[in-house]
């Protein structure tokens, strides 16, 4: 098949999204498919640089939300290299620019859309005005309007489809979650020792917050609970890895709380590092309530490291053993059990661990997105006969 992706954000931006879709096109090539990238223009990327399947359409900032990007033209040069590169289906990525995008190629090219909601767009209104203009309605009206005239919406988690089935979404829905490629994060002897650059001692106790810096990731909660922790582990160490808008106010958090001494933030590092830094550490920590699908807590597990996570239906359904880790709904109920994990650091269960990541496994997400495509195109077929029929 001849698939198009269709996204506002890739690499070299930062995130969930980009990582996913990363993920998807490495898989979808690897089945022989020919995949395309429709995506923004980004800042770090030259214009004359080549990226093969890549191509980029003018954008600017999104309000409020400034390393994430936005098209604002391109759609008839999109329709013809849809045209050109005789796409079998698109796959959009967002719900904004290049979302409208590729629903506009996929209904002018008479051949399926598919779409996978990311975000959970009701936690991020804080982004715009505070709060103050958009409302969760609002959120409603914008995810119906979009999935309307959809042949089908990938969901990464039962958390979505809920939302999605609550917002009374009628095209297809189908629970796929996001996969991740196993194999990144082996040890590897020639890896950064992280513990050496930041000077954290080999022995020491070390928990790890991996993620966009951001307000709705809740790390304020772990740097307070991390008071309490340090009185039962004193020689324990949190390292904050990451960047984004909360990074200033959480380090001045952390110096009024005395914790200088023992919370690290790194800033952005490099993609080629990530597996280095859950190797380092003893246990992966999240207080976010807002992810869709969870990626970093798959890749920590993947890294042979057990987690400690906010409860809700998904990490609830991850983690049923207590040999992976464990969710939390109270924060004396998140310090009680990090100090639990750092203080019993045995090794992994690895037949849980294997049973667990062979269902998010990048393979097994490849192959059932595959799937979805396929059905869709029958789907869509059938009733584009039947219209046909009924016309004559």
């Amino acid at each position: 098949m001849n698939i198009g992706l269709f996204t506002d954000t890739y690499f070299p931006q930062v995130s969930g999204v980009a990582t996913s879709i990363k993920t998807l096109r490495h898989e979808l090539e690897k089945q022989g498919h020919q995949v395309y990238i429709f995506t923004t223009t980004d800042p770090h990327v030259e214009k004359d640089v080549y990226e093969r399947n890549i191509f980029r359409f003018p954008s600017v900032p999104f309000v409020s939300f400034t390393d994430r990007r936005i098209a604002f033209r391109g759609l008839l040069h999109a329709y013809q290299l849809a045209k050109e590169l005789n796409l079998d289906i698109v796959h959009t990525q967002t719900e904004f620019s290049m979302g409208l995008i590729g629903k506009f190629v996929a209904r002018a090219m008479k051949i399926p859309c598919i779409h996978t909601y990311h975000t959970m767009y009701e936690d991020y209104l804080h982004y715009v005005a505070n709060g103050k203009i958009l409302k969760p309605v609002h959120v409603k009206q914008m995810t119906l309007a979009f999935c309307s005239h959809l042949d089908g919406v990938v969901a990464p988690s039962e958390r979505v489809i809920d939302t999605l089935k609550g917002y009374g979404v009628k095209a297809p829905i189908r629970v796929i979650p996001t996969g991740i490629d196993l194999e990144q994060y082996e040890p590897d002897e020639n890896e950064l020792n992280v513990r050496e650059k930041y000077q954290i001692p080999a022995d020491a106790p070390m928990m790890l917050s991996l993620s966009r810096v951001a307000y709705e990731k809740n790390i304020k909660e772990i740097i307070d609970g991390f008071t309490s922790i340090l009185k039962q582990v004193p020689s324990a160490y949190l390292m904050i890895v990451g960047d984004g808008p909360a990074k200033a106010d959480l380090e001045q958090q952390t110096h009024d709380l005395g914790l200088d001494d023992h919370v690290i933030f790194t800033g952005e590092i490099n993609n080629n590092e990530v597996s280095a830094f859950y190797h380092a550490t003893n246990l992966f920590v999240s207080a976010s309530d807002s992810e869709s699908q969870g990626l970093t807590y798959i890749e920590a597990l993947a890294a042979d490291k057990k987690i400690v996570v906010k409860s809700s239906p998904y990490t609830d359904e991850l983690l049923q053993d207590p040999e992976l880790g464990a969710t939390f709904k109270t924060q004396d109920e998140m310090v009680e059990k990090m100090i639990y994990y750092l203080k019993h650091d045995k090794i992994m269960d690895h037949a849980v661990l294997n049973q667990t990541l062979k269902q998010v496994s990048s393979e097994t997400f490849g192959e059932r997105i595959i799937e979805f495509y396929r059905d869709a195109r029958f789907n869509y077929e059938e009733i584009h006969e039947s219209s046909a029929d009924t016309s004559h």
